[in-house]
């Protein structure tokens, strides 16, 4: 029987960007972990500001992004189930699919969020049935105090990456006023959003 510790980074990868390259490394390094697995949203539960690109463009970018990238891998599991996407049933669609892959493997799971998210643990669906699937994992910046809350006490980990002031809003927001989004997220993905005519308000060829 092989022990596997397996990572879990859901997110929009709206689009995708070098934060979320770093932090992925920065989490697998600590924690020895075989592989991250990016699970692109579906459907997000919360509401997030303005539309989403369309799912396989997002799921598209990552698989650009994680190209050169051994243990860095994705799943469209939230992306072709229906309805909005929880963390709960990210978790028991991915463990099914490799449990019946890798049928005499035993498995160890970690989901990874942003530390800001641990406060809002509580409100997520299941709770409980999360942490009975994997150990929550928050990435903060270095000097950020983080309070993850007693329903986290125990099961949880914060582990800290240099990650650079990148977000997805901004570099949505630089495309839209044609600014440049050189050294925020890999030269590929530039291209693709760039060729796609993302994030732009006047759609490519037109």
């Amino acid at each position: 029987m092989t022990s596997r510790r397996l990572g879990v980074f859901g997110g929009t990868f709206d689009p995708i960007h070098s934060g979320h390259l770093i932090a992925a490394a920065s989490v697998r390094n600590a924690l020895e972990l075989e592989q991250v697995i990016f699970v692109p949203t579906g459907h997000s539960w919360h509401k997030i500001p303005g539309p989403l690109a369309p799912s396989m463009d997002r799921l598209a970018m990552v698989d650009l992004a994680l190209a050169d990238y051994e243990n860095f891998t994705s799943s469209a599991v939230d992306i072709n189930r229906l309805g909005p996407t929880y963390t709960i049933d990210t978790l028991t669609d991915l463990q099914g699919q490799y449990a019946q892959e890798f049928i005499d493997d035993q498995f160890t799971w970690f989901f990874i969020t942003g530390a800001d998210a641990l406060a809002e643990f509580p409100s997520w669906k299941e709770p409980e049935e999360i942490l009975a699937r994997a150990q929550i994992v928050g990435v903060s910046r270095p000097g950020f105090t983080v309070a993850p809350g007693p329903l986290l006490s125990g099961h949880s980990i914060v582990i800290e990456a240099p990650t650079p002031d990148i977000s997805s809003s901004d570099i949505r927001q630089r495309v839209r006023e044609g600014r440049t989004i050189e050294g925020l997220l890999p030269i590929v993905v530039a291209q693709y959003i760039d060729t796609h005519g993302l994030y732009r308000d006047t759609p490519v060829g037109l």
